[in-house]
């Protein structure tokens, strides 16, 4: 098969961020991170949820809620709202490479208790030049990953809701070739869906009236995605989320808001040559092999089920797999917004650890929101990773125009 160039400059560019974890643990092999196919699907797509660390499971609904919960959106103070996402992606690297999100939802009835929403992304490697094992240029293809979801989610109480989404996934990694070419890339397809919770109360502490939420989301719950043929089956980036959010005023029309996160990859990890060193010093190749072949032909329900207890180190190794984040947004009259977060991931596991800041303004119509990223590791792609999002509110636009 021929090899893009492109792809090996993402893959050499992911993996300079995780050189700190490295160079401590690859000679005892203790790095192994989760793998997946369809990575793009766990990318942030909004700047709100980016500026706090990438969070969102239990922070008040707003039009991206798609991605973090869908449930949110049956609590949501609108009817109707539309966004535009975009974040150009390892822009340290390459500057062509890029993330575009569309969100939207609408609520349903006269009891103010169900909605329907929906999401497309698309994720772009670019143009890639092609050549033949010989080095010859042969042509340019764009590829990328794109999925698009439906969602529903309903009141079930004045305080909890549920919702599901339905997902089509697109990832096209590769070319076609030529007519007397054999050794073809196809685009691989998958479905997948979403369960999702939300559950929010106003405490009253002291003379203050607050508001605590906890919220949950297991996404990307469908089909493995086959590259080559199906001779490469990979897992889709199933996740479970939970999360809560704690919101209490400062003074009047001042209100902050704390959030945590903690998510974990709902997949079996990959087996570890490591893992087969018999007495000897030497490794069982064959039982290596056989495990690793198991992992190939294992569904992806029972893969879920098996990523609570196939970590080779027991329990310590199935915490260093959680992922956390940790936000805090303040807001002025539900007008203006600063928002700082950290998101940490262990260094045997990717070791992405970067803050994130961020800032948005609304208006009755629209509401504008940025974010930028700040790695601790050096020289990691991530670094410098910019996000823009521009929401409109469709009551505040019938309001605009006198339509009742």
């Amino acid at each position: 098969m021929k090899l893009l160039s492109r792809f090996a400059i993402v893959v050499l560019a992911v993996m300079a961020s995780w050189a700190n974890a490295w160079a401590d643990d690859i000679k005892s092999e203790n790095f192994n991170p989760i793998t997946t196919g369809v990575t793009s699907l766990s990318i942030t797509p909004d700047a709100r949820g980016a500026s706090m660390g990438d969070l969102g499971a239990a922070t008040d609904p707003d039009v991206n809620s798609q991605f973090w919960n869908p449930s949110k959106y049956a609590f949501s103070y609108s009817n109707a709202g539309v966004s535009l996402s975009y974040t150009p992606w390892l822009r340290k690297i390459v500057n062509d490479i890029f993330l575009a999100n569309v969100s939207g939802y609408m609520k349903l009835g006269s009891g103010d208790n169900q909605a329907v929403s929906a999401s497309l992304r698309y994720f772009s490697l670019g143009e890639v030049a092609t050549s033949d094992y010989g080095g010859e240029a042969m042509s340019t293809i764009n590829p990328f990953e794109m999925s698009v979801d439906l969602g529903y989610s309903r009141k079930l109480s004045e305080k909890f809701s549920m919702g599901v989404a339905l997902r089509y996934i697109y990832s096209d990694l590769g070319y076609g070739g030529d007519a007397n070419n054999n050794d073809q890339t196809k685009g691989a397809s998958a479905f997948a869906a979403d369960i999702s919770g939300y559950y929010t109360t106003f405490p009253v502490i002291g003379r203050n009236e607050c508001q605590w939420s906890v919220g949950f989301n297991i996404s990307n719950i469908g089909s493995k995605v086959s590259y080559n043929s199906g001779n490469d089956p990979a897992f889709l980036p199933t996740n479970l989320r939970l999360g809560t959010a704690f919101t209490f005023p400062l003074a009047d029309y001042h209100n902050l808001t704390l959030s945590v996160d903690a998510n974990k990859l709902l997949v079996p990890a990959k087996p570890r040559q490591a893992n087969y060193l018999t007495e000897d010093g030497a490794y069982d190749y064959e039982a290596y092999t056989d495990a690793l072949q198991n992992w190939k032909d294992k569904s992806s329900i029972s893969g879920i089920f098996d990523s609570f207890h196939d970590a080779p180190g027991g329990a310590s190794e199935e915490l260093k797999e959680i992922t956390y984040s940790i936000g805090a947004e303040y807001s002025y009259n539900q007008q203006f917004f600063l928002r700082g977060g950290y998101f940490h991931e262990d260094k045997t596991k990717g070791n992405r650890q970067y803050f994130g800041f961020g800032a948005g303004f609304s208006m009755n119509v629209i509401r504008l929101d940025a974010s930028y990223m700040v790695a601790t590791a050096q020289q990691s792609p991530l670094d410098q990773t910019l996000r823009f999002t521009v929401s409109f509110d469709m009551d505040g636009i019938k309001n605009l125009f006198g339509r009742n």
